[in-house]
């Protein structure tokens, strides 16, 4: 049940950290999830970030800041593909 939980706290966080940058993330709810999933894994080695409420072994907050990163790096690369 953890897993479940984890990805759906993932496909939250990733769909929230797109609605922010206002970005579509590729991949529909796939590419939520692995956006949040991916997201807490760079949040969690930002060394000021390390806080916040644990939902089903995501910590929100860095897992935010850290999808928030992600799209911004994807988006910049996509963008910069597009252009050649």
């Amino acid at each position: 049940m953890g897993i479940i939980i984890m990805l759906i706290v993932g496909g939250i966080i990733g769909w929230l950290a797109g609605m922010v940058m206002g970005k579509d993330i590729p991949g529909g709810i796939i590419g939520n999830i692995i956006a949040g999933l991916l997201g807490a894994v760079l949040g969690s080695y930002l060394p000021f970030v390390q806080f916040g409420p644990v939902w089903g072994g995501v910590a929100i907050i860095p897992a935010f800041i850290g999808s928030l990163l992600l799209i911004f790096i994807v988006s910049a690369i996509l963008g910069a593909m597009r252009k050649r």
